[in-house]
């Protein structure tokens, strides 16, 4: 009678490891062969609770981004804040103050001239140190990164990552500046609208800046914007001072997009893709 002899270190080890990967392979016997196929499984994943909805919406926003252009999301050309190598320091901050934005195209003769791009923080150097007379642009700008508007949304990321830029000069087949687009348009374009420093969830409705102007959320109420301001907007049509501006434009506007009506100045500091959330208010000259 032959003696029975254990199984062989190799053999107790493959015997679990055939079962794992036959497992894992039976997970993907399914696996998707269209982009909308893969929509659905991950739809089911959230219904079934196994992936959270938030997860969820940054997937779908980043399989979304590698088919958009920088066309798609860019800041078009009519609504570019800028500033030219040949303004005057004081004319340069007051561009800064109105915009608020923090990068601005540096240009020449016009706009299809662009030099570089400022950095508005790097102006505090100059009122640190107070050497006015000497100041040039030229000094402060930084390289201006040139994209077509074909260019994908996904590669124009990496190259954000890579070159540790945040804005890019986007130009059309004739080479003409059709408008820029920052790495906060595409990642909004992912993970949804980003707060930043036009926010202002935390405080009033209303609130005064140092300018005069005001800075008003576009879901107050034309009752209260009357009041605040002792006008008297119609509120027959609609009920916020949002939808009021909306009407005016006839449109969705964007943001930098500005109006005159009914004796104020309303600049929008902030939108997305839906609805108006900020403005900027001014009475008119």
């Amino acid at each position: 009678m032959s003696e029975q002899r254990p199984a062989s270190d190799d053999a107790r080890r493959d015997s679990p490891r055939r079962s794992v990967f036959d497992w894992f392979v039976s997970l993907f016997s399914d696996e998707p062969e269209t982009r909308a196929e893969l929509l659905e499984m991950l739809r089911d994943a959230a219904d079934r609770q196994l992936v959270d909805p938030g997860a969820l919406s940054i997937i779908y926003g980043a399989i979304g981004v590698s088919e958009m252009q920088a066309r798609d999301i860019m800041i078009p050309r009519s609504q570019l804040a800028f500033v030219r190598e040949d303004d005057e320091l004081d004319e340069m901050l007051k561009i800064i103050v109105e915009s608020q934005h923090s990068r601005f195209p540096v240009v020449g003769d016009d706009l299809d001239d662009v030099k570089g791009i400022l950095h508005a923080k790097d102006l505090l150097r100059v009122l640190q140190s107070g050497d006015r007379d000497g100041f040039q642009i030229k000094d402060y700008m930084r390289q201006a990164t040139v994209i077509p508007e074909s260019k994908r949304l996904n590669v124009l990321l990496e190259e954000f990552r890579a070159n540790r830029n945040h804005m890019a000069m986007v130009v059309d087949e004739y080479g003409q500046v059709a408008g820029v687009v920052t790495i906060e348009d595409v990642l909004e374009q992912i993970v949804g609208e980003i707060e930043d420093e036009h926010d202002v969830d935390d405080v009033g409705a209303i609130k005064p800046m140092a300018d005069g102007a005001f800075v008003v959320k576009a879901e107050t109420t034309i009752e209260d914007f009357n009041e605040s301001f002792g006008s008297s907007l119609p509120d027959d049509e609609f009920d916020t001072i949002g939808g009021f501006v909306l009407r005016a434009f006839g449109r969705l506007p964007r943001r930098g997009d500005r109006i005159s009506v009914d004796g104020f100045d309303f600049r929008v500091l902030n939108a997305d893709s839906r609805r108006l959330r900020l403005l900027r208010v001014r009475r008119a000259s």
